[in-house]
């Protein structure tokens, strides 16, 4: 029997180096790019009601008063409704809750198109869209963040707060040309459809925690376990507010928390919300349009500020994870205050490049104030942070809400917006010394608060 001559074996060569093997990505980075997708699909909403007011105005002969109460209600809820989404989340899991809010935010734009009376824009953009909104709002953005990331949290703030700006890049445009078009109506059901359309990417690829795919969080040290589900969404979130707005009823009269820093957050960013979503979102398109620049142009207009506004926000974040916080917030309000004095001088019939020059400097500070205020909020209030958060949002939200009510009723007595860029630009101003007034975390304070890396 013959046999089968063994071939040489050849021996690995012991001054070849070992193939290093790739390593994936961390899966942060996949959660944060489908958080960041699905902020842009929700945009929409936000886009719209700038778009709305004229042509409301024409066909329903409604003031724009009333529209402007309408989005203020729609403003305030998203506020409102912020703090409770957050403890909501950390009940139902992150994409039960976003899930369901993208669905009411479609329900709501959809039943637009049958309304006939104003306080049917009330209640479905108000109220529906409202709180649909709020339930996503950037209380998501910081849930996210603080479950999926120690390291690098300034900068992947600034990213998904900029997802908002990237969808005003992509639908402003989008929609002002249908409601030139085609009218409002069919501008409304864009904005259903594109909120339903992220549904089924947040159930299938969003996850709660990185312990559901057996994950540390990026940058962490350790393996974290995942927190069993939070009950009382509504009781931890009126806890949370009472700690942060009333530490004393807590902690005794002789504790060391101060309400102070939530106050101020609060304030700066009520005026924050009053000189963006409530003043500039909502009155800019029609401001353009009375001094006769057409409303495609003025859309366009926005939704450049929304480009540079990617920009400056991933930039604060960087800059947040290496400068002092609250420099910064006054730094960006003083910036905003100034170039809001300016407006009524620079809107005309056409776009020239100093009203270009404006878009670019307004756009760089847009939502700039997020990541500093988010990282204030962590510094203060460690575990509670997102929560806390979401009641400074609802204080950006109200200032925002009042704006847009009382910039409606300006233009009727007046006949210009002038009065009210004017005393938008004071505002933010004072949010720039109230920056300045807040203190640092004493050591020892809030004690027994995880404090993040």
């Amino acid at each position: 029997m013959n046999r089968i001559p063994e071939l040489p074996v050849r021996t690995a060569d012991p001054a070849a180096a070992p193939v290093p093997r790739r390593r994936r990505p961390h899966r942060a980075w996949s959660v944060a790019a489908v958080t960041f997708l699905t902020i842009i699909g929700a945009a929409g909403f936000a886009s719209l009601p700038g778009l709305l007011v004229d042509p409301l105005h024409t066909e329903f002969h409604w003031s724009r008063g009333t529209i402007g109460f309408a989005v203020s209600v729609n403003l305030a809820l998203y506020g409102l409704t912020a703090p409770f989404a957050a403890a909501l989340m950390d009940r139902f899991g992150i994409r039960r809750v976003v899930a369901a809010a993208l669905t009411v935010i479609a329900a709501g734009a959809g039943l637009t198109i049958f309304m006939t009376a104003a306080w049917q824009l009330v209640l479905y953009w108000g109220v529906l869209v409202g709180l649909g909104s709020g339930s996503m709002a950037l209380a998501f953005a910081a849930t996210v963040t603080g479950r999926w990331f120690v390291a690098r949290r300034g900068l992947v703030t600034g990213v998904l707060t900029a997802a908002g700006a990237s969808g005003q890049l992509i639908f402003l445009p989008v929609l002002s040309w249908i409601v030139d078009r085609h009218g409002w109506r069919p501008a409304a059901v864009t904005v259903a459809l594109a909120a339903l359309a992220v549904v089924p990417l947040v159930w299938l690829l969003l996850r709660d925690h990185p312990a559901d795919v057996g994950l540390a969080p990026y940058g962490a040290g350790q393996f974290v376990a995942k927190p069993p589900p939070q009950r009382g969404a509504a009781r931890r979130a009126m806890r949370a507010l009472v700690s942060a707005a009333f530490p004393r009823l807590r902690r005794g009269a002789g504790g060391e928390a101060s309400a102070g820093p939530f106050w101020l957050l609060a304030g700066t960013f009520a005026i924050c919300g009053a000189t963006t979503n409530g003043l500039v979102k909502t009155h800019f398109v029609p401001a353009a349009h009375d001094h006769g620049m057409p409303l495609t142009a003025a859309a366009s207009l926005l939704a450049v500020i929304g480009v540079f506004d990617i920009a400056g926000t991933i930039a604060s974040g960087w800059f947040t994870d290496r400068f002092d916080a609250r420099r910064l917030l006054a730094v960006y309000y003083g910036l905003r205050g100034l170039s809001l004095m300016f407006l009524p001088l620079l809107l005309s019939d056409t776009v020239h490049p100093p009203m270009v020059f404006f878009i670019v400097f307004y756009g760089l500070d847009w939502v700039a104030t997020v990541p500093p205020t988010l990282a204030l909020c962590r510094e203060y209030y460690g575990a509670d942070s997102a929560i806390v958060f979401g009641w400074v949002l609802a204080a950006h939200q109200v200032g925002a809400a009042l704006i847009a009510f009382l910039g409606g009723l300006a233009r009727d007595a007046f006949g210009t917006y002038n009065p009210v860029w004017y005393a938008s630009g004071a505002l933010c101003a004072v949010a720039a010394l109230m920056a300045l007034v807040i203190r640092r975390r004493r050591a020892g304070a809030g004690e027994g608060l995880p404090v993040p890396a």
